[in-house]
């Protein structure tokens, strides 16, 4: 194995790679190609989702070197990248080392895929970007629009059904289930999508709908339909949603506790 480089995160997950490489020899030539024939995590990262989004009329080389170009600019994903690694990390009752996300789990596949297609977005490059779009819900069954601003330390959580419209905002260390959608409420053009605060639980089959704030630290229920503004450091539920309580921390996108239990108020949004 090489030396260490300065990229901790990219350190840990090379070793761990290489160590399960020897545990599994079956894997081990997907393991090296995938990650240990690979000097950085922005080329390790980039021919993984390539490969993955690979399509008869674009071709994985070609891909790559979009995604490659976009993760070495000035887009910022070298930091967003790492942050969300580490929240899977830390939020994933199910996943203890860093390999595991960066190979296997299709909510950090497509959350850096967007990643790529709104740094193509913003280059004014939109054809692209909706291509991009396109294979990420094709593969991944996420649908988040290229021009939807994602902040960094989110958990996309197993994923599937995702929905995220053009003008949502998602603020950072946020974590989303399965099935969430961030919508409009109906042909309204404009600024029409949700807005997210830092540290948001969102969970599973939630649907948050219209321009309307989600506070900081807040907490909506499963299943729940959200269509006014929630207060910061309040937890909702219900269809439609209301008021049931407050998260037992300031964050609870850290703490993927989706139980709660309701006051004595029943207040309404």
């Amino acid at each position: 194995m090489s030396q260490a480089s300065n990229d901790p995160i990219w350190d840990r997950i090379r070793e761990e790679t290489a160590r399960h490489a020897n545990d599994e020899p079956i894997l081990a030539s997907f393991l090296h190609a995938t990650i240990l024939n690979h000097s950085r995590l922005e080329s390790a990262l980039s021919f993984h989702l390539a490969n993955q989004l690979d399509s008869p009329t674009a071709s994985s080389l070609l891909l790559r070197e979009v995604m490659l170009e976009a993760m070495d600019g000035d887009c910022g994903l070298h930091d967003a990248v790492r942050a969300d690694l580490k929240a899977v990390e830390e939020r994933d009752s199910a996943c203890h080392e860093l390999y595991i996300p960066f190979l296997y789990f299709k909510g950090f596949h497509a959350l850096q895929t967007h990643r790529v297609a709104h740094c193509l977005w913003q280059q004014g490059r939109e054809s692209l970007a909706l291509f991009f779009q396109n294979r990420m819900s094709s593969i991944f069954a996420v649908d988040i629009h290229p021009a939807a601003r994602m902040g960094k330390g989110i958990m996309l959580d197993h994923a599937t059904g995702l929905v995220i419209g053009e003008t949502a905002v998602v603020g950072n260390n946020v974590s989303i289930l399965q099935s969430v959608t961030l919508g409009g409420t109906g042909k309204d053009e404009g600024d029409r999508h949700p807005k997210i605060g830092d540290g948001v639980l969102i969970s599973a089959g939630a649907k948050i709908l219209g321009n309307i704030a989600v506070g900081e630290g807040a907490k909506v229920g499963a299943g729940s339909v959200v269509l006014e503004d929630v207060p910061a450091h309040t937890t909702v539920a219900g269809v439609p949603a209301k008021v049931v309580g407050r998260p037992a921390s300031d964050q609870p996108a850290l703490e993927m506790d989706h139980g709660f239990s309701c006051d004595d108020t029943g207040a309404q949004l």
